[in-house]
């Protein structure tokens, strides 16, 4: 069973940054992709972003393009994602999303493996 670890998650005020991590357990994504979804309270996962293993090729939802860019790590295996303007509605529990074939470009059933999330809170 693969594991997700995120890591990152605070409080910051608008405008801020923040940096999140992820790290899996094993590298078994070679044909796959990882990712980022969120969810604020009440509301639905969403998708944020997310980048394929083997060719870097990456999918940003509307609301992130230009403020946040995702990264990996091949030998590490880790997925990180820099958040830059943070805005309060950017108020969410950000989970780690791993898949081992195909993309991640939006729907939850798509994604093989979860992380527990790491709550991030963009308030004055």
């Amino acid at each position: 069973q693969v594991q997700l670890v995120e890591s990152g998650g605070e409080w910051v005020q608008p405008g801020g940054s923040l940096r999140l991590s992820c790290v899996a357990s094993e590298s078994a994504f070679s044909g796959g992709a990882m990712g980022w979804f969120r969810q604020a309270p009440g509301l639905e996962r969403e998708f944020v972003v997310g980048i394929s293993w083997s060719t870097n090729v990456t999918y940003y939802a509307d609301f992130v393009k230009g403020r946040f860019t995702i990264s990996r790590d091949n030998a590490k295996n880790t997925v990180t994602l820099q958040m830059n303007s943070l805005k309060p509605e950017d108020t969410a529990v950000y989970y780690c999303a791993a898949r081992r074939v195909g993309p991640i470009v939006g729907a939850t059933s798509t994604v093989d493996y979860w992380g527990k999330g790491t709550l991030v809170t963009v308030s004055s």
